[in-house]
């Protein structure tokens, strides 16, 4: 499987991409915002996308409801990641049809208990 990591913290995307390394996942690719997660998203087969919310250009939100338009891309699993953990917050990105909804900071093991349920609705 292809991970798709988004997140405009060069840190953050390491410490994703460390977590799912230690998870045995290395197929990743990598993107800073939402336009640039789109252009990779469409350049690649992205099995998996994990976004921040706040970036610049297209933040994560607006980039979970531009995927869910297309008929292509409306099933790809996304898990968003970030410090927004209002009440307010998690249910616009519920409502935006992201598959699960982690708040910063996390551990390895938090992270695969959000991949591994959303894998197992699919």
């Amino acid at each position: 499987m292809k991970y798709l990591v988004v997140d405009d913290s060069p840190t953050m995307r390491r410490i994703v991409i460390n977590s799912l390394a230690v998870l045995g996942i290395t197929g990743i690719v990598e993107a800073e915002n939402g336009e640039e997660a789109w252009k990779k998203l469409k350049s690649n087969k992205i099995d998996f996308m994990i976004t921040d919310w706040n970036m610049p250009e297209m933040n994560g939100l607006e980039l979970v409801q531009y995927i869910r338009k297309d008929p292509e891309y409306k099933d790809l699993p996304i898990l968003m990641v970030t410090t927004r953990g209002n009440k307010e917050d998690i249910i616009a990105a519920l409502k935006a049809k992201v598959n699960n909804y982690m708040v910063k900071p996390f551990t390895p093991s938090t992270l695969k208990a959000k991949i591994d349920a959303i894998m197992e609705k699919l």
